[in-house]
């Protein structure tokens, strides 16, 4: 089997990663790609900065989360590109260059988990291994057209990942459609939990306030395919007008985490950064360790209101992203808004460790755009089998 077409720059061109599956498997048969933040032993992991590759020796063990899908059949075709140290949501990688979003040429992919979600959407793959810290296999997922599925935090071991926040960091995996999302999670999640099933819909109207006001009716079609498919939706206030509070306790939490993590390379290393990661991780350093208590007590309550929403059958629905993916290079007051709307929307599912699953099923002006789910903590195989369920007609 040949390594794919590089059309999309998707793949990591270096280093010529591909690893044939078991000749037996659940998976068997199947292509997949990881993203540059997963070990393959053997290989130097690049995690999208040059410095960081130059200064990591070849991996000595491969990332379980990428053995599994070797061990269940799945040939690995390549490592794909990241935004630097997975820092960004936009997938534009000031040293590697941008991946094309097969599904709306000239727009960005979305990041981190960039080249995963242009591979998956370009065909070039049958799925891809991404990672979610604050929304980077959510939000690609909805610029490219795909289902993505992000993970109860720790339920997936990501042991041989490059770490952003450990807080939030979640294995996530794209496809095509939504029986493979639900092959793929079979593999990485394990054992079905035994759990009550999902049935009641609880629509956020204040996150879909939160969707640019043009595209906002572009949702509709998507919420009645939902509709149809779980019974009418229960409408409900999610913020009470806390997002801001919200998505500031989560940056911090982050922020605070990132720099802990990396800080001390950084500083001994002193790596060359694009100028928008470097701002961030400038940011990070500088973030004041008084106001994480507070951070964590915001977090607390989050994560205890919406498991008291949930429960153990609620499903909450809410836009995947404010609006379908910007163009390639976009700058000031439209990048801006679209980050901070972005980032309320995607950290409710960070702050509360649930797992959530973006969905294709909406398009305005030509261009994917996403609808998700999330649901109850460790409700992950329910949730991928309810998707099943939803049409995307």
């Amino acid at each position: 089997m040949s390594t794919p077409d590089r059309a999309f720059g998707a793949f990591c061109t270096d280093r010529k990663v591909f690893i044939p599956g078991a000749p037996s498997g659940s998976l068997q048969g199947l292509t997949f790609a990881a993203k540059d933040v997963f070990d393959i032993a053997g290989f130097r992991t690049g995690a999208g900065n040059p410095d960081w590759l130059r200064t990591h020796p070849p991996a000595s063990t491969t990332a379980s989360a990428v053995q599994k899908m070797l061990d269940a059949g799945a040939t690995l075709l390549g490592k794909t590109h990241t935004d630097e140290l997975t820092f960004s949501l936009n997938g534009e990688n000031y040293h590697y260059g941008t991946p094309v979003n097969p599904n709306a040429p000239g727009r960005i992919p979305g990041g981190s988990s960039s080249g995963s979600a242009a591979a998956t959407a370009g065909g070039q793959v049958d799925f891809a291994l991404g990672t979610d810290t604050g929304g980077s296999v959510r939000l690609p997922a909805s610029n490219c057209g795909l289902y993505g599925f992000r993970p109860t935090h720790g339920c997936i071991p990501n042991d041989h990942v490059v770490p952003l926040a450990p807080g939030f960091d979640t294995v996530g995996w794209f496809a095509r459609d939504p029986a493979m999302l639900a092959r793929i999670g079979r593999v990485l999640l394990g054992e079905e939990l035994n759990g009550q099933r999902l049935t009641r819909l609880l629509l956020a109207t204040d996150a879909f306030d939160l969707v640019f006001s043009d595209v906002r009716p572009a949702l509709d079609s998507a919420i009645a395919s939902i509709s149809e498919a779980l019974g009418p939706a229960q409408e409900i206030v999610l913020y009470a007008g806390k997002a801001a509070e919200w998505m500031t306790s989560f940056r911090l939490l982050q922020g605070a985490q990132i720099w802990q993590t990396h800080g001390e390379w950084i500083r001994h290393t002193r790596p060359v950064f694009g100028p928008d990661i470097r701002d961030r991780f400038e940011w990070a350093a500088q973030i004041d360790p008084a106001a994480l208590p507070g951070a964590r007590a915001v977090r607390a309550e989050v994560a205890a209101y919406i498991d008291a929403l949930l429960g153990r059958d609620g499903i909450l629905c809410i836009p995947t992203s404010p609006s379908i993916a910007l163009p390639v290079g976009s700058a000031g007051e439209e990048l801006e808004q679209f980050r901070s709307r972005a980032l309320a929307l995607l950290c409710v599912a960070g702050l509360a460790g649930l797992p959530q699953v973006s969905l294709p099923l909406a398009a305005f002006d030509g261009c994917p755009l996403g609808l998700s789910l999330i649901g109850p903590r460790d409700s992950d195989h329910r949730l991928l089998q309810i998707v099943s369920s939803i049409s995307k007609e």
